[in-house]
């Protein structure tokens, strides 16, 4: 387009839907004048520990070499800032870790009715760009909250459902069910009239249908390059609801409904596969600049016979330190940071400004425990992974030899995020990320 730009937050508006677009060459400035990428941040959890002798780095500083959990991240070593040494704010068996791992509490609750945390942190970072989205954070996993009562010691199953805290005593849902989460990402945000959308998912037609006129017109104006944009945005959403269709018809047929909720597909990489994709068409059409997702909660039993362990994930994770139970365990834990590099492709792959996603975006991948035999909150197996926005330099493992608070960490993300905070949970103070420890 000549002579002006097309808005950033141009939204295409039709009957039940609200629609973002992609970043686009014609919302650039006249004149191409410089644009500062937006800076997104995510949480990426994993659950019930780590077999730390397979995760951490040989070496420190850029001369570190890869472990064998973390081989399958080798293409993006250059933007990975591993962890050593970083002690859990809160180290109660499994609560502590999932309910930790964002706000930086330093205690919980003391019985099943009592939750207490702190405002976590991608709550922190959704009010501060609240003006910027139109939904402040999202929330995902691929796990179904857990019923009401006591699930880890004597304490509520709270802890293990979530890592996202609104205020000290209101622990956030996770959304599992793909079609839940589409509808808050491209429905009409804040409506309370379902007619039109109940009506399209009755027809099985897709949401574009009703700005279809408008996608055209806009094209018009646009040049090749974003025309092709636009294109391929668009049929990645006609994919994503696709499959979320088809999710549907397998899990009715395959599953009572009463006892398998509709939308999420049987199979546990295909539900992650559909999760991830719903993620990155939030962060690429900026719908919201901060996500938190849990591949599974604390205590998860989830097998993973397809890479030949049959045992249930957290039953296997209390392993008496026996060799070949620990080897085992790091099966789990390579698979995971297997799934975790595709999403990085994904990310790596998707233009944005003048880079990628991947390199406008700060994500804190890692646990909440380390040794799970134990509940260790020592040593958390910790990372940040992205090009920051230019705020973060990666390609080195730091060790902390002084047992810092996790909570310091995420002090410091909030200052690399762009909004400094006085504390975040427990936080004595900032830790120092951009040189190596004690220099």
């Amino acid at each position: 387009m000549t002579g002006k730009s097309l808005p950033r937050r141009t939204l295409l508006r039709g009957l039940g839907t609200t629609m973002a677009l992609p970043f686009l060459d014609a919302m650039l400035p006249p004149l191409r004048a410089a644009v500062k990428p937006a800076h997104r941040f995510q949480a990426f959890y994993v659950p019930n520990g780590m077999a730390m002798e397979y995760w951490t780095p040989k070496g420190e500083g850029t001369a570190f070499e890869l472990s064998p959990i973390l081989e399958p991240l080798a293409p993006y070593r250059e933007q990975m800032l591993v962890f050593s040494g970083i002690k859990a704010s809160w180290n109660y068996i499994h609560a502590g870790a999932s309910g930790s791992f964002l706000t930086g509490t330093p205690r919980g609750g003391h019985n099943e009715t009592e939750i207490i945390a702190d405002v976590s942190i991608d709550q922190l970072l959704g009010r501060h760009f609240a003006q910027e989205t139109q939904l402040a954070t999202l929330e995902i996993s691929t796990d179904l909250p857990a019923n009401a009562g006591a699930c880890t010691g004597n304490l509520s199953c709270a802890y293990l459902d979530t890592i996202c805290w609104r205020s000290p005593t209101q622990p956030l849902p996770m959304d599992w069910n793909p079609r839940t989460v589409f509808e808050k990402l491209f429905g009409d945000s804040g409506s309370t009239d379902r007619v039109a959308r109940e009506e399209r998912m009755q027809h099985q037609k897709s949401i574009l249908d009703s700005v279809t006129g408008k996608l055209a017109d806009l094209k018009r104006e646009l040049g090749p390059q974003d025309q092709d944009k636009v294109d391929e945005y668009t049929d990645a959403v006609r994919d994503v609801e696709r499959r979320i269709q088809m999710a549907e018809r397998q899990s009715q047929i395959e599953l009572p409904p009463m006892d398998q909720p509709i939308g999420a597909p049987p199979v546990f990489e295909d539900h992650l596969a559909l999760m991830i994709d719903l993620q990155l068409l939030a962060l690429r059409s900026d719908l919201t600049r901060v996500v938190s997702f849990m591949i599974s909660k604390e205590q998860s039993p989830r097998p993973y016979p397809q890479i030949g362990v049959p045992e249930a994930h957290h039953p296997l994770s209390h392993h008496n330190n026996i060799p070949e139970l620990v080897a085992k365990m790091s099966r789990i834990n390579r698979y995971h940071a297997e799934l975790f590099a595709k999403y990085l492709a994904k990310l790596r792959a998707t233009p944005d400004g003048d880079g990628s996603l991947l390199d406008h975006m700060t994500i804190l991948y890692g646990a909440g425990i380390s040794n799970s035999n134990a509940h260790s909150g020592d040593n958390l197996p910790l990372m940040l992974v992205g090009g920051g926005a230019g705020t973060l330099r990666g390609g080195r493992h730091l060790k902390f030899t002084n047992k810092p608070s996790q909570a310091n960490l995420l002090m410091t993300l909030m200052d690399k995020m762009g909004y400094p905070v006085e504390h975040v949970g427990g936080s004595t103070g900032k830790l120092p990320i951009d040189t190596l420890p004690e220099v």
